[in-house]
């Protein structure tokens, strides 16, 4: 029994002897001169290991290399495509004897690899020699065709692992640089018939990325079948999540798809972009959906987006060619897009008591519609509601045809200020100044709410039809508003016109002509007061618009005991009103249901001044001329020519 533990003890001992011993008797410089040459010999490029290199056997085999460096390309921008400071293989003893390809451990540290094209487009990794192009016929049964492993083929490499380091791409065409720093990343692959298991940090931008992804399993993946895969993507900036299923050599992806993040800004931030955005806009954010990529084709089924306030819910289809084209059907809620509109430009007001008014000011605000080239769409899009500034709209149906950089969005359904209608809008910003044409026909609208919101005019009341076909260019409202041209006309049923009472105004002045001044000055010489109305039963007439400038020649408008015609300008660049009334008295008593629009009595108002100050005033002089016969009248013409001027 002692002999055989003698024996046994000896063996041991021999074995440790051994193991300890092999690394010297081991040619390690010759191995690694070897491999230096079949790398050159094979690649052309040098593999150089200036550091030292080390063997050991306990308790498993491991070769280490220090100071690793494979040359870069002859055209490359600096001497080494790959550098490392030390490159680590451990392989069981066990799998040495039984012939398994079987790796415990594989370690790369500090590694410094740089992929990168010059300026004719090659790459520094096309390190093999290079063959004739294949044919598109052959690219196609190339890429058709999966790899089959052989039977009971595995490989064991246990854990890949990179500590430290940067990998950098450059495109010397266009010079763009991409690096990615700081890599912690461990592969567990225990068998290719097992799940792949990735997981670790990089830093892109001196933004840290938590990666973890699975895969099942890689033979499934290398024989082109289908396979499931896991991933997840977090940040201080986003967080994103796919499960789903690879087939076709990876040509049909499905799966569902999560995107979420706490702030739109500071993603724009981090990429160098200001949107200079109010506090509660471009905040958190999240998308959902169901996602298939086939080919070139990717489809998103049951999308659901959230911008901070705005929901939107729909499904889309995206080509990935040459071009980008979406097409999508969308439900966007109550969109309320005033927190992502820039604030208007306000001019400095001088303090005074005599009006709180507040003038119209344009906003100069260059617009980017550079966006609307990089794709072509084309696009429905629903809501139930929208805010744009002081605009409000109700339930309404947009279509979106985008071609090129020209846009024609289609108002199908359009629900607003009480009424309805439908109407198109035709931009073209394939080059700048962008131009934009309109063409809409609204019923049973309410002027005063529409007119105030959309140009901050407020004294025409009552419900009608307005059309209108109108075009301008530029990159601002303010140039918009500059550069208007076309024709709007309505027809409204009523209503009134704030700010003064002509039928009331027309009698005084009637009564002066007489001979009566005892309303004088309360009656004739006043000002704009939003207190004071002219009712109408009809309203008609239309606006040429040249540069901004509208003109008008066909005022109509009648009331049960005047009728008013008229014609002037509205100025929309300066904001301004330059009008002449006629105002007649109906001589019979039937009023508005008279067919007689004769008047026996006729006065010009003028109606003049800014948007937000309209002055309306009686030209009693012009009306005093017509009448007056005799000396009493011209003494009263005369005298009213010192009070309102002639």
């Amino acid at each position: 029994m002692k002999t055989m533990l003698k024996i046994l003890g000896g063996a041991i001992l021999l074995i440790v002897v051994v193991a300890l011993a092999a690394p010297f008797f081991i040619p390690k410089e010759r191995i690694i001169s070897e491999l230096s040459e079949q790398v050159e010999l094979n690649t052309g490029r040098q593999l150089k290991i200036m550091g030292q290199s080390e063997l050991s056997v306990i308790p498993s085999l491991k070769i280490e290399l220090n100071d690793v460096h494979f040359a870069n390309a002859a055209t490359g921008s600096r001497p080494d495509m790959v550098s490392m400071q030390s490159l680590e293989v451990y392989i069981p003893w066990l799998s040495i004897f039984s012939g398994e390809a079987k790796l415990e451990k594989f370690v790369i540290r500090e590694p410094d690899i740089l992929l990168e094209t010059d300026k004719n487009g090659v790459a520094n990794w096309q390190i093999l020699p290079q063959q004739a192009p294949p044919t598109r016929t052959e690219l196609q049964q190339k890429s058709n065709k999966a790899t089959s492993l052989p039977e009971n083929f595995d490989i064991k490499l246990g854990e890949v692992a990179i500590y430290g380091g940067k990998f950098t791409f450059k495109d010397g065409q266009s010079g763009a640089q991409h690096q990615l720093s700081d890599i912690e990343v461990s592969v567990q692959l225990p068998s290719l018939y097992e799940t792949l298991a990735i997981a670790g940090a990089i830093t892109y931008q001196q933004q840290v990325f938590e990666l973890n992804a699975t895969l099942s399993t890689p033979a499934k993946l290398i024989n082109g079948d289908a396979f499931n895969v896991t991933q997840a993507v977090n940040s201080a900036l986003v967080n994103m999540s796919f499960t789903g299923k690879v087939a076709q050599m990876g040509k049909d992806i499905q799966g569902e798809l999560s995107l979420k993040g706490d702030s739109v800004k500071a993603i724009a931030q981090w990429q160098g972009i200001d949107l200079n955005a109010k506090d509660h806009a471009f905040n958190d954010f999240e998308i959902k959906g169901s996602m298939h990529l086939q080919e070139q084709t990717f489809t998103l089924e049951q999308l659901t987006a959230k911008l901070d306030e705005l929901s939107i819910v729909g499904q889309s289809t995206i080509m990935l060619g040459d071009r980008l084209n979406v097409k999508a059907n969308v439900d966007l809620g109550m969109l309320d897009l005033n927190p992502y509109l820039p604030e208007p430009t306000e001019q400095p007001q001088e303090q005074s008591t005599q009006t709180s008014a507040t003038p119209i000011v344009w906003d100069d605000t260059k617009l980017d519609l550079s966006a609307l080239n990089a794709l072509d769409a084309n696009i429905v899009v629903r809501s139930t509601g929208l805010k744009a500034r002081e605009i409000k709209l109700g339930e309404n149906q947009l279509s979106l045809k985008l071609v090129n950089g020209s846009a024609n969005l289609g108002l199908d359904k359009f629900n607003a200020y009480e009424g309805a209608g439908q109407g198109t809008v035709k931009v073209n910003a394939s080059q700048v100044p962008y131009k934009i044409n309109t063409q809409f026909m609204l019923d049973s609208i309410n002027a005063q709410p529409l007119l105030t919101d959309a140009v901050g005019f407020d004294k025409v009341l009552g419900k009608g039809s307005m059309n209108w076909q109108l075009a301008t260019q530029g990159q601002s409202q303010k140039d918009f508003v500059s550069a208007l041209t076309g024709k709007f006309a309505f027809d409204l049923k009523d209503g009134g016109v704030k700010g003064a009472n002509i039928a009331e105004m027309t009698r005084q002045a009637k009564e002066m002509i007489k001979g009566d001044f005892s309303s004088l000055k309360d009656g004739l010489n006043s000002d704009f007061n939003p207190e004071q109305k002219t009712d109408f039963s009809s309203l008609t007439g239309s606006l040429i618009f040249t540069n901004g400038v509208g003109r008008n020649t066909d005022l109509y408008l009648a009331s049960p005991l005047i009728r008013i015609t008229g014609e002037g300008e509205v100025d929309l660049p300066q904001t301004n009103v330059n009008y002449r009334l006629v105002t007649g008295i109906v001589d019979t008593i039937e009023g508005q249901a008279s067919s007689d629009d004769s008047t026996g009595f006729k006065v010009p108002l003028r109606i003049k001044g800014p948007f937000h100050k309209v002055d309306v005033n009686l030209d009693v002089s012009g009306a005093a001329k017509d009448k007056a016969k005799d000396k009493v009248k011209d003494k009263l013409k005369d005298k009213l020519k010192g009070i309102f001027g002639g």
